[in-house]
């Protein structure tokens, strides 16, 4: 990704946008979280009463530390389940598919012993493509510059 548009599902305009550490970890732990998907955008902010759609352009720094998972693989499956561990990582960038709640629901039976790694990769493999980046530090929000949003 070297220049272009992301997309961030609010239920509010976020011109400054700030790492978001909250109670619940994320796949990719503490940041900003946006998408190249606006639908998946659309799909986040609809979960509020007003629904809002953030505008980026992002402009890629290669001075940063940037993990980029490709695939669905066992290394993106072990990073999920350390972030989710509250483990710390040292990006300043994690872009990747995104673990929605059913594919959490097999990382969860995963980690329970209820399934096994492979049953877990037969059930994720029929999920629709998702995608997010995560911006983990405030030198990774220089890369994004608001350029509008939508109330939809």
């Amino acid at each position: 990704m070297s220049k272009q548009v992301v997309y961030h599902g609010s239920y509010c305009e976020v011109k400054e946008p700030k790492i978001i550490v909250g109670k619940y970890t994320k796949d990719f732990g503490a940041g900003f979280y946006c998408t190249i998907l606006e639908n998946q955008a659309k799909k986040w902010a609809s979960k509020y009463d007003k629904s809002v759609i953030n505008k980026y352009e992002y402009n890629e720094n290669k001075n940063l530390k940037i993990k980029e998972f490709t695939l669905m693989s066992e290394e993106w499956l072990d990073f999920i389940i350390d972030c989710r561990n509250n483990k710390k990582h040292t990006y300043d960038i994690v872009i990747g598919a995104m673990a929605d709640d059913q594919v959490y629901n097999y990382i969860s039976e995963l980690l329970t012993g209820q399934i096994t790694r492979e049953a877990f990769w037969e059930l994720a493999k029929f999920r629709h493509p998702t995608h997010q980046i995560a911006f983990c530090t405030e030198e990774a929000l220089k890369c994004i510059k608001f350029i509008g949003s939508e109330v939809f």
